[in-house]
């Protein structure tokens, strides 16, 4: 990027000069002087001073801007050069503070300002080399922001994506986790079921059921019965025995 510099305009050009306006052109000259040794804030205080006193503030002020730009108070500077610019009567005055302007801008990352300052200084001096090479310059950053916008922005989507992706990962696995676990419940919960159940059959066989005899007591029963029936029949026997004994007495 070319660089501003500072505007020196000789007395003559200045119209009717009073002693007032001595005094602002030994301000001038002051300040160039500061300026040129690099001592820019003491160049501030000296346009400064030279213009309130001159009738025509066009040169303190583009050269109160050019400390300014030096003191890296863009702002401050940018407000000079715009009053460079509506006050100046001449195409190439206009056209010097305007390219300044977009020098300021663009130091302030301002960089659709500034490449609308460039098209206007150019538009007052086409011939201006310096406007048409920052102008360049200004569009090449313009484009190359773009760029690294619109790389930030599919960044940002990739990685907005990649974040819904992973969420919906962990939602998944969360879901599936979930379901193993309330299969493992179920599982277990029917395996419960089932030991209970084989509990219930195991006691309900060895119980004792009401209007049922085992098989050892059925047999105990069957041997009395067959006890009784044979003592039944011995008695049957001794009791026919007997009567056969017993004689028959008749009275008459």
């Amino acid at each position: 990027m070319k660089k501003t510099g500072l505007w020196i305009l000789a007395v003559f050009l200045w119209i009717t000069p009073g002693w007032t306006q001595w005094k602002a052109i030994q301000k001038i000259h002051e300040g160039n002087k500061a300026y040129e040794q690099k001592k820019y804030a003491n160049a501030e205080v000296e346009y400064s001073k030279a213009r309130k006193m001159a009738k025509n503030p066009v040169i303190p002020d583009y050269n109160l801007g050019t400390s300014l730009y030096k003191q890296k108070k863009y702002d401050k500077a940018a407000d000079q050069f715009l009053s460079v610019v509506k006050r100046s009567q001449g195409d190439k005055e206009k056209a010097k503070a305007l390219y300044n302007l977009g020098n300021t801008l663009l130091q302030s990352k301002k960089l659709d300002e500034s490449i609308k300052a460039y098209k206007m200084a150019l538009k007052y001096n086409p011939d201006d080399m310096d406007a048409k090479y920052n102008l360049l310059y200004a569009m090449k950053l313009k484009q190359q922001q773009q760029q690294k916008n619109k790389n930030n922005k599919n960044q940002n989507q990739n990685q907005n994506q990649n974040d819904k992706d992973q969420q919906q990962k962990k939602k998944n696995q969360q879901q599936k986790n979930q379901q193993n676990k309330q299969q493992q419940q179920q599982q277990k919960k029917q395996q419960q079921q089932q030991e209970n159940q084989q509990n219930q059959n195991r006691q309900q066989q060895q119980k004792p059921q009401p209007g049922k005899i085992s098989k050892k007591d059925a047999e105990r029963i069957l041997r009395a019965l067959a006890e009784d029936e044979k003592k039944v029949q011995e008695k049957v026997k001794r009791a026919k025995a007997k009567q056969k004994k017993v004689k028959t007495v008749i009275n008459w």
